[in-house]
């Protein structure tokens, strides 16, 4: 059985034996791309929910922008810190600033 948040971003032709063998072992590396398209999307998101450029996102927030660049393009994934301050990021955007204002 596939996972069904797979399921409808699978690029693989869909063949009779569709769920056979080559699916299982195709697993993993499909597990990692949707893990970076959805890392990808959630910086995305957070970032457009703020208005700001990469540029202007990263020196708001004190995150390196070469990191920022490539989470963005879904070359590296964030950290469950990283996705927690993105979290509190998108939720208060203010209050974060003013917080790192005082540090």
């Amino acid at each position: 059985m596939t996972h069904p948040l797979l399921e409808s971003r699978s690029f693989q032709s869909a063949s009779a034996d569709h769920y056979g063998p080559a699916r299982a072992e195709s697993w993993p590396e499909e597990m990692d791309s949707w893990d970076a398209v959805a890392s990808s999307a959630l910086i995305h998101r957070v970032r457009w929910h703020t208005g700001l450029t990469q540029g202007e996102f990263a020196a708001a927030f004190r995150i390196d922008p070469d990191h920022l660049r490539d989470l963005e393009r879904g070359m590296i994934q964030p950290d469950s810190a990283l996705v927690a301050y993105l979290t509190v990021i998108d939720r208060a955007p203010e209050v974060v600033r003013a917080a790192l204002t005082t540090c």
